[in-house]
């Protein structure tokens, strides 16, 4: 169903789609404490109350606008590519989906907290792990690499803002969670550890017979 509004003498309707994309711009535009519903409905020159035809809560609706953030992951892996760098192209795409939107991770993180949202990134990174794992250690791995791209992306974005603010002292020291080269650090090691587990265990089962 369109909600309908009014801008002069001009009726504007709006649908579910109009209604998440302006959510997404204000995000953009003042973050994530200032994206109420009462301005959602002021750009979109509507009733706050017209705006839960299309979303019951904001949660539902901050979920749609995670959801759309994570769409805009494009990894360039092919079916052929193994499951580390399928996983690490997952990893690196995410980040900079999260990166093109004001507290995109804050938004992402948090519906995927509440288990409303964030259902693509995790999908996508457990079917690049399952190239090479079964599907019990590929939804592990995925969870726990999602939980450090949300973690890192968060705090390269509070430094940002810090930063874009003045609040951060010239002479503080710089964190060591503040770009891509700690970024792929960081996948790195839990790429390696999947790496060692996988050879570990196909060690172990190689010499299972021989042990009898």
């Amino acid at each position: 169903m369109a909600i309908a509004g009014n801008s002069g003498s001009r009726a504007v309707r709006h649908s579910r789609d109009d209604v998440a994309a302006a959510a997404l711009r204000i995000l953009d535009d003042v973050g994530l404490p200032d994206l109420t519903m009462r301005r959602l409905a002021a750009a979109l020159e509507v009733q706050p109350s017209a705006l839960y035809w299309h979303f019951p809560n904001k949660q539902t609706l901050l979920a749609e606008v995670a959801e759309r953030i994570a769409d805009r992951a494009r990894p360039l892996t092919g079916p052929e590519s193994g499951w580390a760098e399928a996983a690490t192209a997952e990893a690196f795409g995410l980040r900079d989906a999260l990166l093109a939107y004001r507290d995109g991770a804050e938004v992402v993180s948090s519906t995927f907290a509440l288990g409303l949202g964030a259902s693509t990134p995790l999908r996508r990174l457990r079917l690049a792990f399952e190239r090479g794992f079964d599907a019990e250690t590929s939804a592990r791995a995925a969870t726990a690499l999602l939980h450090f791209v949300l973690g890192h992306v968060s705090h390269e974005q509070q430094r940002l803002q810090y930063d874009s603010m003045g609040a951060v002292p010239a002479d503080a020291e710089r964190l060591a969670t503040g770009d891509a080269e700690a970024f792929a650090f960081g996948v790195g090691l839990l790429i390696e550890g999947l790496r060692h587990r996988r050879e570990s265990a196909s060690t172990e089962a190689s010499a299972w017979p021989e042990s009898r």
